[in-house]
């Protein structure tokens, strides 16, 4: 991917806070109902933190009980890049910006329709960019 963005662990950690580095870039998690999009209703464009890229509409965002934002489907499917996590002794797909490789949480095969899928995201992770009325 030509448009791809690598900065060095210090670039990172001047452009995002102590948290958003610590989850977006070092693969850490938020506690479960603590994050700042867990509850939002807000219609929009949920964007990567670290690069600004288009990942996930409020449309397809919905309440999995979970504790985390949680969509059905990213906005594109390019935007988004997922891998084999088997750490914390568990199985799951790690889901990953494609753009700058910023871990945005996992994804799991339990989710509604249409798709079937629970994309489970770290709010430190994600920039809403409300939509404009």
């Amino acid at each position: 991917m030509s448009d791809k963005i690598e900065k060095t662990e210090d670039q990172w950690r001047e452009q995002l806070t102590e948290e958003q580095f610590r989850v977006a870039r070092k693969k850490g998690t938020e506690p479960a109902f603590s994050g700042e999009y867990c509850d939002t209703k807000t219609k929009g464009m949920y964007c990567c933190v670290c690069c600004g890229e288009a990942l996930y509409h409020s449309d397809a965002k919905f309440d999995s009980g979970t504790g985390w934002p949680s969509f059905f489907e990213a906005a594109k499917k390019e935007s988004l890049a997922t891998e084999g996590d088997t750490s914390h002794g568990m199985t799951r797909t790690e889901a990953m910006c494609s753009k700058c490789g910023a871990h945005l949480g996992h994804v799991f095969p339990d989710g509604p329709a249409p798709t079937g899928t629970r994309h489970c995201i770290n709010s430190a992770s994600l920039k809403l960019e409300p939509e404009q009325d």
